[in-house]
């Protein structure tokens, strides 16, 4: 079975089809590659072949190249991994050299045939690549296509031409954030950015590409005619030297200077702007094998694409018959609930939502209203489309509607009562049988699971705010929960496509678990006297996307008051925080309980915008002398989140490293340049991690003391990795 397949037509066209009949949809591996390289070679030697046309047999044409095929070829390179990287990648530019030049006689740019790429639908990474080598690119109107580079987003760039053609094509400017933000682009916009050059009627299609290649085309791409001019201007350049002085700024401003890719990006496009094309694709290669050498991408490729799509595919999911929802019941028409009906109505699930009165529920199921309208307003939804969502979501205050629910998603007040009482209502109207998942982000899954005739049927769905924007959910397991259900609210997860991760039952289960430590650490610094705005940037200039205390204001410091309260009240003696309460409590009494009240660790204005950090905030705690170094202050508020994933592992909470990385960066943004927790520590390695433990336990106390596991990994050699990949169990 192949994955290219060449048929020349009477009119003498080589239509090239590529399908991976594996796939849903096509990538690019190592062998289909050297099999696309033969075709074009036999098609370009053939007398009969006037020219060619490269599509696909699927209704996309690819979602790029199979990152695994880039994992292996580094392994099988032993003492050499990049030169195997880099010979890999330059046969890559020589394939697609080879069809950007089609035959044509080097010197005077005669002869050659025109081969042209027929887009049926979304075109990613190399599925763009492979069109932009091409000399016309056409695209059917099909408004659900995405057409662009998307590599940056996870920890790569493209490398296959992509970068190069991209900017000579547009220019530096016009390329950028295609380039070092990932935009993606329907058809259209794609046509009017010059990505593209032609947007048919998908049954024109292959007719209109092979009429082009029939009408003896010019072919020689810009870049190969003599007195070619980069768009927008080279670096040296007036107008280009203001350009790449601006996009040095741009992505050290946005990255921090903490991923990788951005830089070899930029570097790969400033140096290659400066020589001939075909330095320009050697350039581009080093620089993307460099990237593929450094840990940090191959930490971003293996938990945002591979891990990813490994959990989003049901890596964990029970062996028990198909659990995909039909009809859903949300109970609380708030901001959670609210949030869970729109994505559930809008991927095609008819939803009952409940509230106390009409007015609430109809409120709720307004909320959807509101999203949908701004989809209108950016032209991403139809009329037609809002019309049809709102279609499926029935507000009411009748708890009979909730007939012929198979799920039932509890949101209401997090109060255990409360939760009890809605619990018995629902269940006297679907009975035990149907699957009940309480949205809860705090109160343990098992003791409410006793309000419930079925314990077997209950389950935490645990959904991030705000649901429609937020990828990830939190699937909790009580500890009599059974397949069924898990595989339900597995299955529901994949039907409203976000990415579950399942955890056992423990107090903040394993996301809040994890980030709370990151907030207090943070305000335990401020009454040290450590510099808030040192607090602040050290954590964005690792990575996280907020620092800790504007963290809190987001959250509300009213909700972290409650949430520390109870901890309290739970834990006794061994509560551990009473320096942060001090901090916290003392902000909440003076009603600055964040940006809900327009004041908190940051001061606001009259519309809620941050204005900067509240000066209030050193008259209380006056600043120390002496502050820390920008190390330690990032290893206290990185520590204090992974040394709690490892804990979760070692109780048996987290039973999957993969779901660690994966839940860190999508819940709650942990450094995605590091992979999460345990690509960090691997990073790290075990034996510095733990040495570092130690320092910070002597210096700060014993919330950084090396869980057993680190210790024990430490002594051994051993990696999470290289540990538990292939079996995946908590120590």
């Amino acid at each position: 079975m192949t994955d290219f397949t060449s048929v020349t037509d009477a009119d003498g066209v080589a239509v090239i089809t590529w399908d991976v009949k594996t796939k849903s949809m096509n990538v690019m591996s190592r062998e289909s590659m050297a099999h696309l390289n033969d075709l074009i070679d036999a098609a370009l030697a053939d007398p009969a072949v006037k020219g060619i046309v490269i599509t696909s047999g699927k209704d996309s044409f690819a979602g790029g190249m199979d990152l695994n095929t880039l994992a292996k070829i580094r392994d099988e390179g032993g003492d050499d991994p990049a030169q195997s990287l880099f010979d890999f990648t330059m046969a890559g530019h020589k394939m697609l050299r080879k069809i950007e030049r089609a035959g044509m006689e080097p010197k005077t740019n005669k002869g050659g045939k025109p081969i042209a790429a027929a887009l049926p639908g979304t075109a990613l990474g190399i599925g763009l690549e492979l069109p932009l080598a091409c000399h016309r690119i056409f695209a059917a109107d099909n408004p659900k296509a995405r057409i662009g580079l998307p590599e940056i987003l996870v920890g790569i760039f493209p490398g296959a031409g992509g970068t190069t053609r991209l900017v000579r094509k547009m220019g530096a400017m016009a390329a950028s954030p295609l380039l070092l933000e990932g935009k993606l682009n329907d058809p259209k916009k794609a046509k009017a950015l010059g990505v593209i050059d032609e947007v048919v009627p998908a049954d024109e299609l292959l007719s209109a590409a092979k009429a082009w290649v029939l009408s003896s085309p010019a072919i020689v791409k810009p870049w190969d005619e003599k007195g070619y001019k980069m768009p927008g201007g080279a670096p040296y350049h007036p107008a280009g030297f203001m350009t790449f002085v601006g996009a040095s700024a741009m992505v050290n401003g946005q990255t921090q200077g903490v991923y990788p890719a951005a830089k070899a990006l930029l570097s790969a496009v400033y140096e290659g702007a400066l020589v001939p094309f075909d330095t320009a694709l050697k350039i581009e290669a080093r620089w993307f094998t460099h990237v593929l050498m450094n840990p940090s991408s191959s930490a971003m490729i293996r938990s945002l694409f591979i891990n990813k799509e490994a959990l989003e595919k049901g890596a964990n999911r029970p062996a028990v018959p198909d659990q995909k929802v039909t009809k859903l019941g949300v109970l609380g028409a708030g901001m959670m609930g609210a949030g869970i009906a729109y994505v559930a109505a809008n991927a095609g699930i008819e939803v009952v939502l409940i509230d106390a009165t009409q007015e609430a529920a109809e409120r709720g199921r307004a909320h959807s209203e509101a999203i949908l309208d701004k989809g209108i307003a950016r032209k991403k939804v139809t009329p037609e489309k809002k019309a049809q969502v709102l279609g499926r979501i029935t507000a009411t205050t009748d708890y009979a509607a909730l007939q012929g629910c198979d799920l039932i998603v509890e949101a209401v007040f997090e109060d255990v009562g409360v939760k009890a009482e809605v619990t018995k209502n629902v269940q006297a109207v679907t009975g035990p049988d149907c699957i009940f998942a309480t949205n809860t982000s705090t109160l343990p899954i098992t003791e409410l699971a006793k309000a419930s005739t079925n314990p077997t049927n209950f389950i935490g769905i645990h959904f991030f705010s705000p649901v429609d924007k937020m990828n990830l959910v939190e699937i909790i397991k009580g500890e009599k929960t059974g397949e069924v259900a898990v595989a339900k609210a597995l299955d529901f997860v994949r039907q409203i496509r976000k990415t579950p991760i399942v955890v056992n039952d423990a107090r903040f289960f394993y996301a809040n678990r994890c980030i709370i430590p990151y907030i207090n650490e943070g305000i335990r610094m401020v009454a040290e006297g450590v510099a808030p705005a040192l607090i602040e940037n050290a954590a964005k200039l690792v990575g996280m996307p907020l620092g800790p205390l504007q963290l809190v204001d987001e959250t509300s410091i009213d909700l972290g008051v409650k949430i520390a309260k109870a901890t309290k009240a739970a834990m006794g003696d061994a509560y551990p925080d009473g320096a942060v309460d001090e901090v916290l409590f003392w902000m909440a009494d003076q009603g600055r309980m964040g940006r809900k009240s327009k004041s908190g660790f940051y001061a606001y204005d009259e519309k809620g915008t941050r204005l900067g950090l509240w000066e209030g905030l050193a008259a209380k705690y006056p600043q120390a002398k002496d502050q820390p170094d920008l190390t330690t202050v990032q290893h206290r508020l990185l520590f204090a989140q992974v040394l709690e994933a490892v804990r979760a592992l070692e109780d048996g909470v987290l039973t999957d490293i993969r779901e660690g990385d994966v839940g860190a960066i999508l819940g709650w943004g942990f450094a995605p340049w590091s992979g999460g927790p345990f690509s960090w520590l691997d990073m790290l390695g075990a034996p510095y991690a733990v040495e570092r433990c130690d320092a910070l336990t002597e210096a700060f106390g014993a919330r950084f003391t090396a869980p057993a596991l680190l210790r024990e990994m430490a002594e051994n050699g051993d990696g999470f990795y290289g540990r538990f990949a292939a079996t995946p169990k908590a120590a």
